[in-house]
């Protein structure tokens, strides 16, 4: 049984593995709850398979029996469980804007929708950063951050 269980649990992570390698980022999801979900199997693996007992306390004993489950895989994959899933959620909240916003879910093609064009910036901004670069260009001496100060603080406005 647990040879079995060791197989599907690899079968289970080489497909998660395969998804990951996916250039869809809707696979990449799939392919990152696989992983929770074989992650979650060699959990329950490790805590022993077969008719044992239930990891529960006699009435009147202080431990465990010694043929008892171990609670500890058990804790772990619930709580992992729970991780997963809101994890899951968010990651396809986050699918789901990529997709409203630059209508495919390619990560390459929302990289090139990410550019920034120069025409887009605004003239404010512009202004700003030349008139910073042009100060410090002017400056030129080792005490340059000290002389390009004052200029700095007239583009923002502070005072000394």
């Amino acid at each position: 049984m647990e040879t079995l269980l060791a197989i599907a649990i690899g079968v289970v992570f080489a497909a998660s593995v395969y998804l990951f390698l996916s250039r869809d980022l809707l696979r990449i999801l799939i392919g990152f709850i696989l992983l929770g979900a074989a992650t979650n199997l060699l959990l329950l693996l490790s805590g022993r398979l077969g008719p044992i007992k239930p990891a529960l306390v006699d009435v009147g004993a202080t431990t465990l029996a010694a043929d008892a489950a171990n609670p500890l895989p058990q804790a772990l994959i619930l709580t992992a469980i729970v991780i997963g899933f809101g994890l899951a959620a968010f990651g396809l909240m986050l699918a789901l804007q990529a997709w409203r916003r630059f209508g495919t879910l390619d990560p390459d093609e929302m990289r090139d929708a990410e550019r920034i064009d120069a025409a887009s910036l605004d003239a404010a901004s512009l202004d700003a950063a030349s008139l910073d670069a042009a100060s410090l260009d002017a400056a030129g001496s080792s005490n340059a951050a000290d002389e390009a100060a004052p200029v700095r603080r007239a583009a923002t406005g502070a005072r000394a």
